[in-house]
């Protein structure tokens, strides 16, 4: 029943409209089409785009409280060449449902442009319509600006994009994706990295690694981008070049990856034992290898020892100016026990170091004997022998 009464007023209201109108053509004034029974509108009606893209207007549809009205939608102009469309939902559509009791949920669409990638810069309209019938019209008109160089164009940038470290360093890079479009934009994000590296991606203040990620419209979003080459990376300057892209954006920087080699010294001796024999203040020496495990010359290295309390330890070559990558030096170094040391088992600490690596030998020292007291030793006791062997004799007759 109530369709019924709607549509009588809906034929009424149409009836006065149209006798209003007579009237008006009788009176010789010119008729006056009502626009407040429809209005078709966008939050955005002014943009900027570049030549070639596409943007899309979110309309919306209101009419008075009760009225009720399906609307033809139609371009009324656009300039040539270009293309747009009405679509609702995911459908091309050329009519709307206009419902007035709903003014909560308002009818909506969205019409499509599409520019040519010949147009020239300047700012142009176009004019779209939605006709509900006689008194319910309206014509919403838009302007386009296109620009080739978009104002409101996203953004994604490094604070830092170069960096160096020695081979084995994990870069990271602060990054941020600036959303100056009107939507929420969703991106992919990616990196061209040579064979044998890893990029990845998180989000600022998070842990988890991503592979896209949402930023609101006129927001911005962190990310950190974590670089890690192969252990074993040859000494050279790299561009690892970052990617975002969504519907509307294709933003890229550089980062750029300085690599200044393998730092490695390992000591030992060239048969890699790590112990041997001193006597108490007595020198011994013992043959020290020095290699560099690098892919990097080693300049300045220094040889520092730890001994027990006066103890004495000397190197034939305490600095090694120049080690070349992968080349092996011997050293002697020269170890003396404090003269009251007692027999024993003892720890020597060697290292070698410079400003990039460094390493340690621990070495361990038995302290013995001097042989020449053994000799003294079995002189006495020979000596005892014979004076023992000499009393059981004499006394042994009686």
């Amino acid at each position: 029943m109530m369709k019924g009464v709607n549509g009588m007023m809906r034929r009424t209201g149409a009836g006065l409209a149209a006798a209003s109108m007579a009237a008006a053509m009788m009176l010789g004034a010119a008729p006056v089409y009502a626009a407040e029974g429809l209005d078709m509108s966008t939050a955005y009606p002014g943009v900027t785009v570049k030549a070639g893209d596409s943007t899309t207007f979110d309309l919306k549809f209101d009419c008075a409280e009760g009225e009720s009205y399906d609307a033809d939608l139609s371009v009324k102009s656009l300039p040539e060449n270009w293309t747009g469309y009405f679509k609702g939902g995911s459908s091309q559509i050329t009519r709307v449902h206009v419902d007035g009791d709903d003014t909560e949920d308002p009818a909506t669409a969205d019409f499509s442009l599409t520019v040519p990638k010949d147009a020239e810069d300047g700012t142009y309209t176009i004019e779209l319509e939605a006709d509900g019938g006689i008194g319910a019209s309206d014509v919403l008109e838009l302007a386009v600006t296109v620009s080739k160089e978009e104002a409101l164009q996203s953004t994604f940038s490094s604070e830092y994009p170069e960096q160096q470290g020695a081979s084995g360093t994990t870069f990271t890079f602060d990054t941020t994706i600036v959303n100056n479009r009107a939507t929420e934009q969703s991106y992919s994000l990616s990196a061209d990295v040579p064979t044998g590296w890893q990029a990845t991606f998180t989000p600022s203040g998070e842990s988890t690694n991503v592979a896209s990620l949402n930023v609101e419209s006129g927001s911005s979003q962190g990310v950190t981008v974590t670089v890690t080459p192969p252990a074993e990376v040859e000494k050279g300057d790299y561009v690892i070049p970052v990617s975002v892209i969504s519907a509307e954006d294709s933003l890229s920087t550089d980062l750029s990856v300085s690599v200044t080699g393998t730092y490695d010294v390992s000591l030992s001796t060239p048969d890699g034992r790590l112990s041997f024999d001193a006597y108490a203040d007595k020198e011994s020496t013992v043959t020290l290898s020095v290699t560099n495990n690098g892919n990097v010359d080693l300049t300045n290295l220094n040889l520092t020892s730890s001994a027990p309390t006066d103890w004495e330890v000397s190197f034939s070559e305490s600095t090694i100016e120049t080690l070349e990558a992968g080349a092996t030096k011997e050293i002697t170094a020269t170890v003396k026990p404090a003269q009251n040391v007692i027999t024993g088992d003892y720890v020597t600490d060697i290292t070698i170091r410079n400003d990039e690596t460094s390493d340690m030998a621990e070495f361990r020292v038995s302290v013995k004997t001097p042989t020449t007291w053994g000799f003294v030793a079995v002189a006495i006791i020979v000596v005892l022998v014979v004076a023992l062997g000499a009393i059981f004799k004499k006394f042994g007759r009686r």
